[in-house]
């Protein structure tokens, strides 16, 4: 497969989608996208078009990089205008229950709905980033992006959804660990023991003390995004019956970051 022959609509050109949307240009991609405010320097190379619809006209594969909450209204916008010989990327951090929304919202148009997650912070790998796709179809995607050789893992007999909550309960974990770090470097300045403090953290995580660095600059850059990624495991944990006491303790955390 030449690769100079494959088009790719990128829907949403923020951090991640910019990036994405970079690198798949030096991978030689036929690079359109779209993104209502858009402020992150792209390459010269990629087409820039007015709207959604005329982003994904002739795409092969759409990586939609929105928002979470407006996921669906895009997914409606497009409905009417995918085909079967598409492959549609939903890349939000949203729970498994609207990824299957946006699913059964495109089917009619027969496009193959990919759940495709975002495992990793986009910076510094780029479209290198892990990435976790499930859904009937996701066999089939990889096949069609294999020459590009990214760091991309399917779920096998998998569905819509079962990517994004692999990714939300991992975030439990990672975001909760960043939460804790945060919390107790800022308790750490304010008893001026800093060093204490960071030593403690760094006897718990294999002494690798510029990973607390990480957590704490990463917490503070991504507050808004990872807030809204926690307020989807939430939502995902309610609906299973469990009382998200310490996630919610993440998220608030978040927000007290963004302000």
């Amino acid at each position: 497969m030449n690769n100079e022959k494959l088009k790719i609509a990128i829907l949403g050109l923020g951090e991640a989608g910019s990036h994405f949307a970079n690198d798949l240009v030096k991978l030689g991609v036929e690079v359109t996208g779209f993104d209502p405010k858009l402020i992150h320097k792209l390459d010269v190379a990629i087409k820039v078009k007015d709207n959604s619809i005329a982003a994904v006209k002739e795409a092969d594969i759409i990586f939609s990089v929105n928002l979470s909450s407006v996921s669906i209204p895009i997914a409606e916008e497009l409905a009417s205008v995918l085909t079967p010989h598409q492959f549609f990327c939903e890349m939000n951090t949203s729970g498994p229950e609207k990824k299957k929304e946006i699913a059964e919202i495109l089917k009619s148009s027969g496009v193959k709905v990919i759940d495709l997650a975002i495992m990793a912070p986009v910076p510094p790998k780029g479209m290198m980033t892990p990435l976790l796709a499930s859904g009937e179809f996701a066999a089939e995607f990889l096949g069609k992006i294999k020459p590009l050789n990214l760091n991309l893992k399917i779920m096998e007999n998998s569905q819509v959804g079962d990517a994004a909550t692999r990714k939300l309960l991992r975030s439990i974990v990672y975001k909760g660990i960043a939460a804790v770090v945060c919390e107790a470097m800022e308790a750490g300045e304010a008893f001026g023991m800093d060093n204490y403090i960071r030593g403690q953290i760094s006897s718990l995580i294999g002494g690798n003390d510029e990973l607390i660095d990480r957590f704490v600059e990463g917490s503070r850059t991504h507050a808004v995004r990872r807030m809204h990624e926690m307020e989807a495991v939430i939502e995902m944990l309610e609906a299973k019956g469990i009382e998200p006491i310490v996630t919610r303790g993440t998220r608030d955390n978040l927000e007290k970051l963004s302000k």
